[in-house]
């Protein structure tokens, strides 16, 4: 039987192994796929002992997904302009670095009708999740793309690192007072501590779209935002976790799981 897991620490909280059990019963898959907890320091090792061991593909999560690259045979592009990998393909030679965290999110927009194309689009934070939906939605072709931050750096980092790919306007918060936004997508991590970004006054056009990479208990404060600013649709991150894990097993089976939905209604089950 092939094997796969999902590696990190903790991993217990995971729900790839449930997310991945129900993309096998419906495409008629055999797989084994569990969860492994790896400390840092013994990250080298694992990884060696699981390839020898036969382990067809890897999922990767904190506090992994940066360290991992530097332990591929080779990395794809967009994992390299994200500068993370959280899936892994095995090869002869040893892990394929990859990352499918920007297909998950565009693909959730999608499924949700959330509109890209010609609209103002405004990212909330600049660190490592936003480096990961930002050539997907470069891609989608935006009236605008605009990154914000509470200081300035490291917005306009990453609007010179993608720049061959397309233009990012790099904000700080304060500075958007008086813009409109037809979609905010929330990246900042304020959410795991009950808060919300300070941001000044409304920002979202009418018939806006709010999305929040966050899900659970840390999608609470950007929600209330949401509904405040009148969002005519609210959406948390559930969606893309599992679109993400779906490209994985594309990626690793061959095979499309179309039926996301399902997968994403189990789960808030």
């Amino acid at each position: 039987m092939d094997r796969y897991a999902v590696i990190g620490q903790p991993i217990a909280h995971s729900r790839s192994p449930a997310i991945h059990a129900q993309f096998a019963r419906q495409t008629d898959q055999v797989l084994s796929y569990e969860a492994i907890e790896i400390a840092p320091d013994a990250l080298p090792a694992r990884l060696q002992a699981l390839h020898a061991a036969g382990y067809r593909g890897l999922n990767v999560t904190l506090p992994h997904k940066v360290a991992v690259m530097a332990l591929c045979e080779t990395v794809s592009g967009r994992a390299q302009r994200a500068g993370a990998v959280n899936t892994l393909i095995r090869t002869d030679q040893g892990w394929h670095g990859d990352n499918t965290d920007g297909e998950g999110f565009i693909r959730d927009l999608q499924r949700l009708g959330f509109g890209v194309a010609g609209r103002r689009v405004l990212v909330l934070g600049a660190g490592g999740a936003v480096r990961g939906i930002l050539e997907p939605l470069l891609a989608a072709a935006p009236a605008e793309l605009v990154v914000s931050n509470r200081n300035p750096w490291k917005p306009e980092a990453l609007a010179e690192a993608f720049k061959p790919l397309g233009t990012i306007v790099p904000r700080t918060h304060l500075s958007l007072k008086g813009d409109r936004y037809d979609l905010v997508v929330n990246a900042t991590a304020a959410g795991h501590s009950g808060r919300m970004a300070a941001l000044p006054g409304p920002l979202l056009a009418r018939g806006g779209d709010c999305y929040d990479l966050s899900y659970g208990a840390a999608f609470a404060p950007f929600r209330a935002w949401s509904e405040a600013q009148g969002a005519a649709r609210i959406a948390d991150g559930l969606g893309m976790l599992v679109g993400q894990a779906a490209a994985a097993f594309e990626a690793w089976r061959g095979v499309v799981p179309d039926r996301l939905d399902a997968v994403i209604a189990r789960l808030r089950e």
